[in-house]
């Protein structure tokens, strides 16, 4: 049987709360007997999409990233909003950032993205039988669509052009599911 490492929390207080997440800092009991703080991030989720058209290519969004100061190629994604369900984000996100909507979806499964720092879940879709209508960007939302072959999308997590951790997810799911 193995040994139970879990912390038991003592409090907890809100450090920051924004539009998109919170921060929040806990003190803990340790297994051993001591106390420890944790700072961690709550978020609402996110569900992400492969667009897979009947040609083997998958629709890609090219966008700057603020926090790591460069554009990136990535599926398209987007957080949980409220009482909404990840099927549903990803509908709506694959419409606003792409402007195409699928007849057929599959879940793929979840994942926790950083779980040294954050609850974040995301959920992942294979969008299929696309059809396009008009993107919806959100104010202040600026990306670029490309589509590629699916061998291309591998070739790009070998040569490092691809470095979001969901969109790697997302093709190793596709190269192995699909």
């Amino acid at each position: 049987m193995p040994q139970d490492f879990t912390e038991k929390k003592i409090q907890s207080k809100l450090v920051y709360q924004g539009r998109l997440l919170r921060v929040e800092e806990d003190v803990v009991l340790l297994p051993d007997g001591n106390e420890s703080r944790r700072e961690y991030v709550r978020h609402p989720g996110a569900s992400m999409i492969i667009p897979l058209f009947d040609d083997d290519t998958v629709l890609l969004e090219r966008q700057y990233r603020y926090p790591v100061g460069k554009h990136l190629i990535e599926f398209p994604a987007g957080k949980l909003d409220s009482k909404e369900s990840p099927l549903e984000a990803a509908q709506r996100e694959l419409l606003e950032e792409t402007g195409y909507v699928a007849d057929s979806w599959m879940e793929l499964g979840s994942f926790l993205l950083a779980v040294g720092y954050s609850d974040e879940r995301i959920y992942c879709f294979l969008a299929r039988d696309l059809k396009y209508r008009k993107p919806n960007l959100d104010q202040g939302e600026f990306l670029e669509t490309i589509r590629v072959p699916k061998q291309e999308l591998f070739d790009w997590i070998e040569n490092g052009t691809l470095e979001d951790s969901k969109t790697i997810i997302g093709a190793s799911w596709l190269k192995s599911k699909i």
